[in-house]
This record gives structure tokens, sequence and C-alpha cells, in this order.
């Protein structure tokens, strides 16, 4: 199991970060995700042989939020 940040950029609000939760939620090999408005970051643990933080920026700028 690995652990990774991602810092997001354009949260403005609890529903950004219900959406953006629910993206990576939504990745085959995510088994948690905790995302923070006040720290606009997204912590993640996943099984590295299934998933990759490549795919997660992706997930996230496609929701249309940056990964700076």
């Amino acid at each position: 199991m690995e652990t990774t940040m991602l810092r997001i950029k354009g949260m403005t609000c609890m529903g950004c970060v219900a959406s953006v939760k629910r993206v990576l939620q939504g990745i085959e090999g995510v088994k948690a995700v905790d995302v923070s408005l006040e720290q606009g970051q997204a912590t993640l643990q996943y099984d590295s042989a299934v998933a990759n933080p490549a795919r997660f920026k992706t997930a996230v700028e496609e929701a249309g939020y940056e990964v700076p």
C-alpha cells in the first residue's frame, strides 16, 4: 500500500471537496481518500500495482481542478 499527496487548486467549497473525493475514490486501486479544503490537498492510500499518481492527477484535472 502506497500513500501520496496531491496539491489541488480551484476548490472553493465543501461541494468541491466532495467532487474531488468522489472522483478519486472511483479509481480502481484507491483504498482511502482524505481531501482538505483548508490545505488544498488530497491524501490517498492506494495499491501501486493498480493505480498511480499520474492517473490521480488526470482524474482531478478532468473534474475541473488544477494539480500544479
